[in-house]
């Protein structure tokens, strides 16, 4: 029986859930992996962005239960410290902090233009100005961390916690067709090349469309 249990919504259009599963994974936590029904009210909220507090994903860890993905990451790094979620060096620890509390409570713009569908794919699609500011400072925190660290992930040779936060957005950058400069385009290609995020895409692959809210056309 698996040590913990990761509650989730949907594979396929749940940012927050791939955050928190690659976090449990890169730890090397032993969990098993409970998908919430789109009738769930906490799934349905975070899917449907109708509140700005959500409950999944949600870690049980024996008595202890942990709720919002960064609350997750930072319990993750202090039972898992050697797990490489954050940078040994101070000074990158505290970069890789604050570009994944970037990533966690801005960006409204870039999360509402272009949401998480890895199913689906939007050659040419129309960005409009909120947007491209969003992207524009993703791909500036990009650039910035790999110039400092050689890559080829955010803060060297290994997937941290910021790397699996901005991991939803690579996959946004291809849904949306969205053209990335140098490094960034080979950091997405990186990143979606990620064996935990393969599989990921895998499964999310065979789950059935079940919020018709979700199923936009663009």
């Amino acid at each position: 029986m698996a040590e913990a249990t990761l509650s989730i919504s949907s594979r396929n259009y749940s940012s927050w859930s791939l955050r928190g599963w690659l976090l449990c994974r890169m730890a090397g936590l032993d969990f098993e992996t409970e998908i919430l029904t789109g009738q769930d009210p906490s799934a349905r909220a975070e899917l449907l962005h109708l509140t700005p507090s959500f409950l999944v994903p949600r870690l049980h860890h024996g008595d202890i239960r942990v709720w919002d993905t960064l609350a997750i990451a930072g319990y993750l790094h202090e039972i898992r410290p050697d797990a490489g979620l954050l940078p040994a060096d101070p000074a990158a620890r505290a970069r890789c902090r604050s570009v994944s509390g970037e990533m966690h409570q801005g960006f409204a713009n870039l999360r509402a233009a272009l949401p998480m569908n890895l199913k689906g794919r939007h050659p040419g699609f129309k960005l409009w100005g909120g947007a491209v500011t969003d992207i524009e400072r993703v791909t500036a925190i990009w650039q910035d961390c790999l110039a400092r660290s050689g890559g080829p992930w955010l803060f060297g040779d290994g997937p941290t916690m910021a790397d699996a936060m901005y991991a939803p957005v690579c996959t946004r950058f291809l849904t949306y067709d969205v053209a990335l400069p140098e490094p960034c385009a080979a950091y997405r290609d990186h990143v979606l090349a990620w064996p935990l995020l393969a599989e990921w895409t895998e499964a999310a692959a065979a789950e059935p469309d079940d919020i018709e809210e979700l199923d936009m056309e663009f």
